[in-house]
């Protein structure tokens, strides 16, 4: 048996291309973005998908619909708060501060309307999330969500893929909570290395024996599909993706309308 999960971070958002903090504000995809979602959900295609989960917010559901129209056998989509990225509380679509005053507290550079990098994994902004608290949400994530994917697959001593679309942070605690369940686990994953938009690491865990596992790190930020994604010109990418706007080869009496919503699936 094994049980397999390939966690996805969601396309490119209108808040990260602002250079904002951006965790539970609930930003929509760029243009680029949806094109970088669709290109990952062509290049998944092939797989069979025993259920596909997401973060609630609009980016990774965006990414999740998209994966999710690809698949030959449709498999359930679940939404899941579990999965939301950090919170950066008072912070969230506030610019971020490239420089820090260390004579202030952190609280205090707040109240300035200055919100700087994070130090640590305990430090956070108020009303926030710090990262020691985002571990403690991945692993009830595993438990709740995630973990009976695996018992289903050694119950039943089959194969089981699921897809996980959520935040790049995230993802990182979700893969570090692991280590509870193999101690001989060595991730591997430099901190400094993050998943591009619709990168996606794969974890395959197997059972060692009725009380033990082997769980391995097969994949980290794989984003071959990203190959054949180009921006596109004049700003248009980085606009928000309105799926109500028509192929403006339409108004020039190019393709017929079931063409265009073919194509829009590409």
């Amino acid at each position: 048996m094994a049980a397999t999960f390939t966690f996805i971070r969601h396309g490119e958002s209108t808040d990260n291309v602002k250079d904002v903090w951006a965790g539970w504000a609930d930003a929509t995809l760029t243009v680029h973005g949806m094109n970088q979602a669709r290109a990952l959900a062509e290049s998944l295609a092939p797989i069979n998908f025993h259920a596909i989960l997401c973060s609630p917010l609009k980016r990774a559901e965006m990414t999740a619909q998209e994966v999710l129209k690809t698949q030959s056998r449709a498999p359930s989509l679940i939404k899941s708060p579990l999965l939301k990225e950090r919170s950066f509380g008072i912070a969230e679509g506030k610019k971020t501060a490239r420089k820090r005053d260390w004579s202030l507290t952190l609280t205090e550079q707040c109240e300035r309307g200055v919100y700087p990098s994070l130090v640590g994994r305990q430090e956070k902004f108020p009303d926030g999330e710090s990262m020691d608290d985002v571990l403690a949400r991945a692993d009830k994530a595993w438990e709740q969500l995630l973990w009976p994917y695996v018992q289903e697959a050694t119950e039943k001593d089959s194969q089981v893929h699921v897809a996980v679309v959520s935040h790049g942070l995230f993802i990182k605690e979700t893969l570090r909570a692991l280590a509870k369940y193999d101690s001989e686990l060595d991730l591997s994953v430099p901190d400094g290395q993050w998943l591009r938009n619709t990168g996606w690491a794969r974890v395959v865990i197997r059972a060692k024996d009725s009380a033990s596992w082997q769980v391995e790190l097969t994949h980290f930020n794989s984003c071959v599909h990203l190959n054949t994604v180009k921006r596109q010109q004049g700003g248009i990418g980085r606009g928000a993706f309105d799926a109500r706007q028509k192929d403006i080869r339409g108004f020039f009496g190019g393709k017929s309308r079931s063409t265009s919503k073919d194509e829009s699936r590409g």
